[in-house]
């Protein structure tokens, strides 16, 4: 059957224009779109339309009802008035005309298109009235929803095929029912009976719509959501001739609107949920939407985001247009580098992953992407691989001084023994004196390297760092009196157990850092504080949770750039000329005071100063008293000692050393000679001198043997490592005391009489 051609007329543009939209969904042509009642006429007369929609209010000499007059008198073409007035007096004008409807503004589509049907329909009754019933049969019939006629008593006098199905009933055995008999509907909420929408158009007259919620209940008891409408059937005259009602199973409809809105819950909820910053945005970069962890990550509130650019949130905005560039060419990217900014400035690094938002015709209408802050990570990282090559270089650091300490160990007791055979006037006695300097600079720089090797402590003593930061500023202050020390001490400090030589040597070397940060001086700070390291605060910085003790130092200096930031701990890093610095002074800071236990940081802007924060892990001991340093002579004795290393050298100058303080000395070379001389001479050794590191056995080794052998053996361990890590071990396990090469002969003998009259 051939396109139905529709003439709008309607002088508002908008209005004709919707109306047009509505019958183009329902299957309609529109022949013309007139704006007068002249219009009007003529393109009735030009493109004979099957039926015009009139509005009765038009601008112009010829309103609406004389243009309708025309075009029925001479053309036969139905017209169904549109108008907002519904007056008595409007009214009695338009009938003369004989219109096939009215139809009052505002209006639905099921308004206008039964409005429409029924006015084709009665056109066709004039012209083919013998055809009335079978089109009326093939039409109704043809149509995909139900649709039930009614007399105007309400009995049913035709159904169509899907009528039939919905309700169950054929239309042999209706005619002439009632239809609250055929068609039983309640409200599906409250499961109580619905007047049915025919006795409602019957008594108003009105087209009427079912409410929502309403069910059929078929003839078999089979329940179906159902949505519908009554309109009224009228003749030329406007005379009611019955009713029809149209309705349709939505139960397909509701599945598919159920299935949107879990789908879209579902959505929501992960989108809100996620951990993950989630956001939405416009082909212009303009965000849509956001989730909260998205607002979280960046510092807005979601007003200030949603509309906001994204743009503003890149610190490099060429980053911006590779992002688009590669995701317009891949449709997605993953993991993509970048740097983002929050609301405060504060910068990010992060890994982006999006895809393209495309409309059905496939243009882009935007972007959809996950955001994963990696800042944290990338510091991880940084840390581990700082500390990975601090060890590595540690450990070189340490096997290095060892060996170095040996040597200088042996220059420095074949320098004793000649101290004791020259007199003070004798030419070569300055040149001693030179030679003990420099073994005692050897011994301080191999110290550093120590201090910087993993396990590098030497005398650990519960401290109060308070008395200890104040005796080493103090004593830096005296010689740079151009730098202005300021102190702010914690009350109460918590104590921390620490070698004070080496924390004294940290201070020191961040001391003389700010000193020739500040050449026309300046302003040093000095704060210190209980702190409680949580979880998540101790884990950036590498170091378990709990109490420690934190000390800052800031001075107002030239400050550091980026590049010299990073390698500030870097061993044998200096930015110091030639000959004015060794590059191990923070190196070593870094390394003592990371075998301490805590941590260490800086934080530096070129030309704006530096800051230090030491964090020292607290202890629950009192705080003990530094022991007054023993006068340097050299101490005689008497009884037998073995003396065990496994270089000549040391064997030698050991000797040497140990008859000179009176002692009988048996030697072994290394750590399997030495249980077996001390097995045969148990009875007559009163001491054991035993090296850490030999290569058949170790001295913790040899210890354990010879302590079998005599359970109150004293031994005096000595090694070029530091007294931590293997050589406290031993310590614990009994040991009688620690020396550290090089030593001297008063050192050697000091300690020899403190090991014996140990109990």
């Amino acid at each position: 059957m051939a396109e139905k051609q529709i003439l709008i007329v309607e002088d508002e543009r908008i209005i004709a224009e919707h109306i047009a939209q509505s019958l183009q969904a329902l299957g309609y042509g529109i022949s013309a779109v007139a704006t007068s009642g002249e219009e009007a006429i003529r393109e009735t007369e030009e493109n004979s339309p099957d039926l015009v929609l009139m509005d009765i209010v038009l601008r112009g000499e010829i309103n609406g009802i004389k243009a309708a007059e025309q075009i029925r008198s001479r053309f036969n073409i139905p017209v169904i008035y549109l108008t907002a007035y519904a007056d008595e007096k409007t009214v009695e004008r338009a009938k003369i005309t004989e219109p096939f409807g009215y139809i009052l503004k505002p209006f639905d589509d099921r308004e206008l298109h039964t409005s429409i049907a029924m006015a084709l329909y009665k056109h066709k009754m004039e012209n083919k009235l013998k055809e009335r019933e079978e089109w009326l049969s093939t039409t109704l019939a043809s149509i995909g929803d139900a649709v039930i006629a009614t007399d105007t008593k309400g009995c049913v006098i035709f159904m169509n095929p899907v009528a039939e199905s919905l309700t169950g009933w054929k239309q042999e055995d209706v005619e002439g029912r009632p239809m609250k008999e055929v068609f039983h509907i309640i409200n599906e909420k409250t499961r109580k009976p619905v007047e049915d929408p025919v006795t409602r158009v019957l008594r108003e007259g009105a087209v009427v719509g079912l409410a929502n919620h309403t069910l059929l209940i078929a003839k078999d008891g089979i329940e179906r959501p159902i949505d519908d409408t009554g309109a009224p059937i009228r003749d030329d005259k406007g005379n009611m001739l019955g009713v029809v009602l149209v309705f349709h199973d939505i139960t397909a409809r509701r599945k598919d609107q159920e299935a949107v809105r879990e789908s879209e819950e579902k959505y929501r909820a992960l989108f809100e949920e996620s951990r993950d910053p989630i956001y939405i945005t416009a082909i212009d970069g303009k965000f849509l939407d956001v989730n909260q962890a998205m607002l979280d990550l960046f510092g807005y509130s979601r007003e200030e985001m949603i509309g906001l650019n994204a743009l503003e949130i890149y610190v490099n905005p060429d980053d911006r247009t590779r992002f688009r560039q590669v995701i317009e060419q891949k449709g997605f990217v993953r993991d993509y580098d970048v740097r983002f900014q929050k609301k405060d400035g504060t910068e990010m690094d992060c890994f982006l992953t999006a895809t393209l938002r495309r409309a059905n015709d496939g243009s882009i209408l935007g972007y959809q992407g996950i955001i994963r802050d990696m800042t944290e990570q990338r510091q991880l990282e940084a840390q581990l691989l700082q500390a990975q090559k601090m060890e590595a270089i540690g450990t070189l650091a340490g096997g290095i001084a060892h060996d170095f300490n040996n040597l200088l160990m042996g220059i420095q007791g074949h320098t004793s023994l000649m101290y004791l055979n020259i007199d003070p006037d004798h030419p070569h006695f300055e040149h001693l004196k030179g030679t003990e300097g420099l073994i005692k600079r050897g011994a301080g720089l191999t110290k550093q390297l120590l201090g910087f090797a993993r396990g590098g402590k030497y005398k650990v003593e519960p401290t109060d760092l308070n008395e200890q930061i104040e005796k080493s500023s103090r004593m830096f202050g005296r010689t740079k009196r151009e730098i202005e020390i300021h102190r702010k001490y914690q009350k109460e400090i918590w104590p921390v157990e620490i070698d004070r030589g080496q924390i004294d040597q940290v201070l020191l070397n961040i001391y003389v850092n700010a000193w020739q940060a500040m050449p026309d001086g300046g302003n040093l700070y000095i704060e210190t504080r209980n702190v409680v390291f949580e979880e998540n605060d101790a884990k950036p910085s590498g170091v378990e949770p709990g109490k420690y003790v934190k000390v800052s130092l800031t001075d107002t200096g030239v400050g550091m750039d980026k590049a010299t930031l990073h390698r500030i701990f870097d061993p044998f890093f200096t930015t110091k000329e030639m000959g004015y610095g060794t590059g191990l002074g923070l190196a070593s800071a870094y390394g003592i005071i990371n075998n301490h236990g805590g941590t260490i940081n800086v934080d530096s802007e070129d030309g704006g100063g530096t800051t230090f924060d030491i964090y020292l892990p607290a202890s629950e001991k009192g705080v003990t008293q530094a022991k007054k340093k023993l006068a340097e002579e050299i101490l005689k004795g008497t009884g037998t000692v073995l003396f065990v290393d496994d270089e000549d050298m040391i064997l030698d100058v050991g000797t040497g050393l140990l008859k000179e303080m009176g002692y009988k000395v048996l030697v072994a070379r290394g750590g399997k000679e030495a249980v077996e001389v001390y097995g045969k001479h148990k009875e007559e050794i009163d001491l054991v001198v035993l090296d850490m590191v030999m290569p058949d056995m170790g001295g913790g080794d040899a210890y354990d043997r010879m302590k079998e052998i005599n359970p109150n053996i004293k031994v005096l361990l000595s090694s070029g490592y530091s007294i931590d890590g293997k050589a406290a071990e031993i310590l614990e396990r009994g040991c009688s005391g620690f020396i550290q090469k090089p030593f001297g002969l008063e050192e050697l003998s000091q300690s020899i009489m403190e090991t014996l009259n140990k109990k």
